[in-house]
């Protein structure tokens, strides 16, 4: 292990955000069990926000960012990992409460690392990461919950992000008719490629008014929240499940009850960074197997090295990403 190695670290300085590549020890990182060499991380919008300060996502500083990384274990007092081990850490409070990613090494509480499953890497692992996590989980939970492709089409908004993308491909990998719904029109063949069946352009959509408007989908996955929420409400049927994974569209949400007591639909929270252990080891092992994307090369496009990261942000602040970007922390 380096006496010095390199971190990528986000600072509060004069009530502004700095983020910058700083010359660190293990001492200067947070405890933990588990030391880890990184080999890669990836980028998520969270990390965007972060990094760049648009969103208060740290509540300590200086913290080292990245909510995702992958490597090798390095040491560990944990007895259930050794030197040498291949493993995960995704969410659990990185680049919020504990350094994250972005550096050569990081050190983690043993409850948090994951050992990597058969049929993945490294590379494999962050292509997916925090965004391919939750898409599974979200898949997951719907799932333990009655849905099944027989119920009719998902759909999922925010379609081209990171989580939209891979949860167009597990889907339809699993046998659902998956409808996409999107901003971007060009993106069409993109996601069609992942498994869309059906591409929705949000500027086309009529969200409707009525508490209950006529049924046409068997669930959904939502990344968007606000008015888009609020449409799947009105019109997932009869015992459907709509996933809430995020708010770009805004945080409210105006429902009324009808859509819960008189169809049964079930709005499911997704919480990927708390997830529980026993659960995380359970949908990691999904997606190795029976929820493994088929077309990851076709979503892990933006592969950058670690020396390049602190330009890679603002492009996720303008909405103009799609899929996913692997960074490459050593070589």
């Amino acid at each position: 292990m380096k006496p010095n190695f390199k971190a990528f670290r986000i600072h509060e300085i004069d009530k502004k955000i700095v983020a910058r590549f700083d010359q660190v020890t293990l001492d200067d990182l947070a405890p933990g069990d588990v030391v880890v060499r990184v080999t890669h991380s990836d980028i998520n919008y969270k990390d965007a926000l972060a990094a760049t300060g648009a969103g208060r996502i740290l509540r300590k500083y200086p913290l080292v960012g990245g909510i995702d990384f992958a490597g090798v274990v390095e040491a560990s007092t944990d007895a259930r990992y050794k030197p040498g081990d291949p493993v995960l850490v995704t969410g659990c409070g990185l680049s919020e409460t504990h350094d994250g990613g972005y550096a050569e090494y990081a050190r983690v509480k043993g409850e948090w690392v994951i050992p990597m499953p058969d049929g993945l890497d490294a590379f494999k692992a962050m292509s997916l990461g925090t965004a391919g996590f939750t898409a599974a989980l979200a898949i997951h939970r719907m799932e333990h919950n009655g849905q099944t492709p027989a119920k009719g089409p998902i759909v999922v908004t925010g379609a081209t992000g990171g989580v939209g993308s891979i949860a167009i491909d597990m889907l339809a990998g699993r046998g659902y008719e998956v409808f996409a719904v999107t901003g971007k029109a060009e993106s069409a063949d993109y996601l069609r490629a992942l498994g869309a069946a059906k591409v929705l352009l949000r500027k086309e959509i009529d969200y409707g008014k009525r508490p209950l408007e006529a049924a046409q989908y068997g669930g959904a996955i939502d990344n968007v929240g606000g008015e888009t929420l609020t449409w799947l409400t009105r019109t997932v049927d009869n015992w459907g499940n709509i996933a809430s994974i995020g708010l770009a569209g805004g945080a409210e949400l105006h429902t009324t009850v009808m859509p819960f007591i008189l169809r049964g639909v079930n709005l499911i929270g997704i919480n990927s960074s708390a997830t529980l252990r026993e659960l995380r080891l359970v949908v990691w092992q999904r997606i190795a197997t029976d929820l493994k994307p088929r077309h990851l090369e076709r979503m892990a496009t933006r592969i950058i090295d670690f020396d390049d990261l602190p330009g890679a942000f603002d492009i996720y602040m303008h909405g103009g990403i799609t899929g996913r970007t692997i960074v490459r922390i050593a070589r």
